[in-house]
């Protein structure tokens, strides 16, 4: 029996705009009013997590930075996975060869990052990899942002750390979601669902795939696996 839902959140419970759809708000209210945990799980920053939570309405537990930062509850403590230090070197040699072509990485909130670095895909993600390769980081290309992240540091690793803070299993999680940085978290959980505009990559690893898109796609998969949640 599932006890937990854990749901990635750009191009899974947005639409194509990145707008929060209102359907996968109201079913992920449903699912907490039956006192059942919605943790969220996302490449964005543990502020941005924070609000969302509030203003989605869950008990604020999620996973930030890509597996980087999670918190279980509001006044739980952010717990830091990997080292942003090696991504900041990684990063300060990135722009340095960038610079030296004319182009200025825009960074995505680097002060309100703990883990994890981010930039926006002005600068094609293969060449970031290329030019890292020597670097103790890996490359993450959400489709939203590119992402420098210590080596081994994924949503599914993140899963298994708060699983256990939780005093839950892994395999009590259903846990969806649409792009390759949420492969590792579907493979983990108990049971993996995504979306039909979910990459290629994620739908072969998939227990579900919906065939919606976005928020109604989200929507479509609780509907039918609801029934498999149970708070207790």
């Amino acid at each position: 029996m599932l006890k937990a839902l854990l749901t990635d959140v750009d191009g899974t419970i947005t639409d194509h705009t990145r707008r929060i759809d209102t359907g996968a708000i109201k079913m992920i209210r449903s699912l907490v009013e039956q006192d059942i945990e919605v943790v969220l799980a996302s490449g964005n920053t543990s502020c941005f997590m924070d609000a969302l939570c509030k203003m989605i309405g869950t008990h604020g537990t999620f996973i930030a930075e890509n597996g980087g930062v999670y918190r279980i509850g509001y006044t739980g403590t952010p717990h830091i996975n990997g080292d942003q230090s090696v991504c900041r070197a990684a990063l300060d040699a990135l722009q340095d060869y960038y610079r030296k072509k004319g182009i200025e990485l825009e960074l995505y909130s680097p002060t309100y990052r703990f883990a994890d670095l981010a930039f926006a895909r002005t600068v094609p993600a293969d060449d970031v990899t290329t030019f890292l390769k020597n670097y103790p980081v890996q490359v993450i290309d959400t489709g939203y942002a590119i992402h420098l992240q210590s080596l081994g540091v994924n949503k599914g690793t993140a899963l298994l750390a708060l699983a256990k803070d939780m005093g839950r299993f892994p395999s009590d999680f259903l846990a969806i979601g649409d792009s390759l940085n949420d492969l590792q978290m579907l493979k983990t959980a108990g049971m993996g669902i995504t979306v039909a505009n979910a990459h290629p990559g994620i739908k072969v690893v998939a227990d579900y795939v919906s065939e919606k898109e976005y928020g109604d796609g989200f929507v479509d998969a609780l509907k039918k696996y609801e029934p498999y949640l149970r708070a207790r």
